[in-house]
């Protein structure tokens, strides 16, 4: 524990505990103590122990007012957990720990309290935007704001709207800003400079692993033992994997190949094991997307999942990799018979015939007859272990010969084993693997005498046959959902032979290739369709009752399988107290910072990485470094020549040159930034300047005395275009309103849709409701239908022409047929004198709002929420009634705007027709009145 004294803005200072035992976590937080900065950490160095300390100086001071931004549910935790233990250990009178701020507890009225009362508070966005428009916390009382996650903070943000109404009322607080992911502040151009310009910081402190104290930090005395194991793969899994690598390659060419034009250096084998490779690709093609052709569409999601293919040949166990093969084959297979052009173009290479060949070589082979070359006489079981499996084995036997022959001297540890891995299903794995290795299915007796040594060695048999037994009984159950799904194809193909499906009744005998597939086992490989691709091995049912026979249930499992297979424990943590730490091993999944707990709450002894992930072993070397009296024993698992090691040592490097680029930058930061966040110049116009660059001098906003303003819907501030109406310098109000999402003026009010809100909305029938609305309290109703400004500028993508015209009351239902088209057209004529606005992104419907203002009167917010709320029952009842409707509809002199209006003041017909003149003039207007009137009272007239 390290002792400072603090002194803040005015604050007395006073001793505070902080838990930062390393050098650069001290210094670190000493220069964010003295001035606001951009912090950006190596990932697994400890961010939120930094946060979290840094938090509690503010807390234990007293009398302040902390925003934290941007934290998620998880972290809210985590910082709510450690403000306590900091306050308890400290003993703190002042300090009140964490408030988190959502919807679900805090009401306006609780929350506007607190705001007044101080602490800290991590509060959502959406509601800390619309708290500071509204003056619910007041910009100028807050003593500071804590920003996470900066990496994810671009100009259209709310987070940047958040900070931009922060630093425009107060510009003394502090600001500081972490991140531990360097990756977007190292693309594209100037993206530092940029994202410091978002959130008014001057200043960027870089922190990597090879910073100068974090080196001297983690490389002392104290280093922790690592012993890194490399494990060879199987001939199966190279063949595998080389096949994978190389649909990949082939997939990259095509997409190349069909998509000149892009900036596509980036496009190769190495970058395609990053994570978020399919996702680059996917980006750089959305401005087209319309235009791009199908192949390239599918081979963008055949991307995805050749690269989780990768993944769980190196994860998953032979049997339940098989059994993803089946599943994915069935997803990409079109109905039989298709064309060649309808089908993912990977499953024609050769490759993909090797992946489910041998993957299928890995589970089961076949037997053949004598003398035949295509016949398969049986199945038999070869059940390939995953070659990790026995080498953790023995570095827990290993272990547990250490702690027998060779005591360690007690320390602080608590000689816990904890197993780390990527996900929950290989921790399912381990467990299962490590519960039952020990088990051996028998199926003759052994002579007594004679003790093989090679019997006393853990295996995965009894595992591996019990997966097998439950894919088969899997396989025929998918089997008939597979017969059944191409049953109506099968018929309209006139006898032609699906090849997926079995040697059934009234069926057609298979062809010769049929019989080849078989003898997968041979070498012959899977037999193909007829268009060219892959087909699906289906094991007939003499083979699948051969193959269960001959791994049926022994005697020993049946004995021994109810009390492995059993785990009454599945949540730890009511029944953790019943271990003792020392004879325990954990197996724990990758968690980010959640594992720094794990490994405080556990203190392992022997950490077993049984899959690679550079974080955590930072996490190990902090957490080491940061314990005198704590020894921890590394074993860094990873198959030797896999992608596995290759995805490793591209993060690393990936991280490393990320930093480096970053250092580059800020040495050349000072001239480009030159806005003081905290001096003269507005940080509103520097927005102006550097987000949208087409304004010039503000226009009209610079001339009027007051800057005009827009009622906007709450609801609508998950959307960056009150954030970028803002940066117009137009006053945002937010209100909870029933009618529209924008009020611009008292006559104009916008209805604002994205493509898929519009889509949904016309199939349900919402947007013809809302439109009514809008024409029954507003002269200038118009549908905003605003596209994504990095996606392409057209209806085309989710339009299907094939669609038919239908009826306005069909619509009304949300039947209009499937065409987008037709659904506008039937709109359009329901709502002739409704003006729609089509915009091509949330800066040119910015500019657009800017111009509809130019010549109106500002709006009423009262008025504007007060719309739609009278008589909102009675509304409901009558203009959803549809004979009604009609009847008046069909009245002379009434339209639909006003027929809403006439339902909302009446009880009925009966009433409208007893109206006078002077009456109904209010409603409908005097013409109108007179031919409303003259309708109903014609004979009354005549005989007058």
């Amino acid at each position: 524990m390290t002792s400072v004294r603090i002194a803040y803005r005015g604050y007395a200072p006073q001793p505070v505990k902080l838990s930062l035992p390393l050098v650069y976590q001290q210094k670190l937080f000493e220069e964010l103590r003295k001035e606001d900065e951009l912090v950006v950490i190596a990932r697994g160095l400890g961010l939120m122990r930094l946060v979290t300390n840094l938090l509690h100086s503010y807390d234990a001071a007293g009398n302040n007012l902390i925003v934290i931004v941007g934290a998620e549910d998880r972290e809210n935790a985590w910082i709510g957990e450690a403000l306590a233990e900091h306050a308890a250990i400290s003993m703190s009178p002042k300090a009140r720990g964490l408030t988190v701020v959502n919807t679900d507890l805090t009401s306006v009225g609780t929350r506007e309290k607190m705001y007044t009362t101080g602490g800290i508070f991590s509060t959502t966005s959406r509601i800390l935007v619309v708290d500071l428009l509204t003056n619910l916390i007041n910009p100028e009382t807050i003593t500071g704001v804590i920003v996470l996650h900066a990496d994810r903070i671009v100009a259209t943000s709310l987070e940047a709207f958040i900070l931009r109404i922060y630093r425009q009322k107060n510009k003394v607080g502090f600001l500081k800003a972490f991140s531990d992911n360097p990756d977007p502040f190292s693309t594209g151009f100037s993206p530092l400079a940029t994202m410091m310009r978002n959130m008014f910081l001057r200043k960027a402190s870089l922190w990597p692993r090879f910073h100068m104290h974090v080196a001297q930090s983690l490389e002392g005395k104290k280093k922790a033992e690592v012993i890194e194991l490399e494990v060879p793969m199987t001939d199966a899994m190279k063949e595998i994997q080389i096949a994978i690598m190389e649909c990949v390659e082939v997939s990259i060419h095509e997409l190349k190949k069909g998509n000149t034009g892009l900036e596509m250096d980036d496009w190769n084998l190495d970058s395609a094991l990053l994570k978020n490779f399919d996702m680059i690709v996917r980006r750089q093609l959305e401005p087209n997307w319309h235009r791009v052709s199908w192949k390239t569409k599918q081979i963008v999601n055949d991307l995805t999942v050749l690269r989780g293919m990768l993944q769980s040949v190196l994860a998953l166990d032979a049997v339940s990799f098989l059994q993803q093969l089946d599943t994915i084959h069935a997803a990409h297979s079109p109905p039989p018979g298709s064309t060649r052009q309808s089908q993912s173009p990977w499953l024609f290479l050769d490759a993909a015939h090797t992946i489910f060949d041998t993957a299928k070589r890995r589970v089961y082979s076949g037997n053949q007859k004598a003398g035949a070359e295509t016949n398969i006489d049986s199945l038999r079981p070869v059940l390939e272990e995953q070659p990790k499996w026995a080498l953790l084995a023995d570095v827990l036997e290993e272990i547990d010969r250490d702690l027998y022959f060779e005591p360690a001297m007690r320390d602080d540890s608590n000689g816990t084993i904890l197993i780390m891995c990527s996900d929950s299903n290989t921790c399912r794995q381990l467990r299962d693997y490590l519960q039952t290795m020990h088990v051996k299915p028998r199926t003759e007796k052994k002579v007594e005498e004679f003790h093989d040594p090679e019997e006393d060695r853990p295996s995965a048999a009894f595992l591996m046959r019990r997966k097998l037994r439950n894919y088969l009984k899997w396989k025929r159950e998918f089997a008939r959902v597979s017969t059944t799904l191409f049953a109506e194809n099968q018929r309209a193909l006139s006898g032609a032979v699906d090849p997926r499906l079995g040697q059934g009744k009234n069926r057609a005998p298979a062809h010769k290739r049929r019989r080849l597939r078989g003898g997968a086992a041979t070498g012959d490989g899977s037999g193909r369709t007829e268009n060219g691709s892959i087909a699906q091995y289906f094991e007939k049912p003499g083979e699948v009752a051969e193959l269960m026979a001959e791994i049926q249930i022994t005697e020993e499992e049946a004995i021994q399988k109810d009390d492995i297979t059993a785990d009454p424990l599945e949540d730890m943590e009511d029944y953790y107290q019943m271990y003792d730490m020392q004879d325990l091993v954990v197996i724990h999944a990758y968690d980010g910072d959640q594992d720094e707990h794990v490994l405080e709450e556990v203190k392992p002894k022997y950490i077993i990485m049984y899959e690679p992930d550079a974080s955590f072993i930072r996490r190990v070397e902090v957490y080491r470094s940061s314990h005198n009296d704590r020894n921890v024993r590394v074993y860094f698992l990873y198959y030797g020549g896999s992608v596995e090691e290759q995805r490793y040592l591209s993060m690393v490097r990936r991280e490393k040159d990320a930093f480096t680029k970053l250092i580059k930058e800020r040495a050349t930061i000072s001239v480009v930034m030159t806005v003081d966040a905290h001096g003269a110049e507005d940080p509103q116009e520097a927005f102006l300047r550097t987000v949208n660059t087409r304004i010039a001098g503000g226009g009209r906003l610079a001339a009027t005395a007051q800057p005009p303003r827009v009622v906007v819907d709450v609801r609508e501030f998950r959307s960056s275009l009150p954030s970028l109406l803002h940066g117009r310098s137009l006053i945002i109000v937010p209100c909870m309103l029933t009618v529209g999402d924008y009020v611009l003026s008292p006559h104009i009010c916008i209805e604002r849709k994205s493509i898929s809100d519009l889509i949904s909305s016309f199939r349900d029938g919402r947007l013809f409701t809302q439109c009514e609305s809008m024409f029954a309290h507003y002269k200038s109703p118009m549908l905003l239908i605003e596209f994504d400004q990095n996606k392409s500028f057209t209806l085309e993508p989710f339009a299907d022409l094939s669609g038919s015209m239908s009826s306005v009351s069909a619509a009304r239902a949300g039947d209009a047929g499937n065409d987008l088209h037709s659904k506008m057209v039937l709109l359009t004529l329901a709502f002739p004198k409704l003006r729609i606005i089509w915009s091509s992104s949330p800066y040119e419907t910015a500019e657009i709002f800017e111009r509809l203002k130019a010549q109106e009167d500002e709006p009423d917010p009262i008025a504007a929420v007060r719309a739609g709320l009278d008589k909102d029952a009675l509304a409901e009842e009558q203009v959803f009634n549809a004979e009604p409707g009609e009847m008046l509809a069909a009245v002379p002199g009434v339209t639909p705007k006003n027929a809403v209006l006439l339902t909302l003041e009446t009880e009925n017909i009966k009433e409208v027709a007893n109206m006078t003149v002077v009456e109904l003039a209010p409603l409908v207007g005097k013409e109108a009145a007179g031919k409303v009137f003259g309708f109903f009272n014609k004979d009354l007239l005549e005989d007058g």
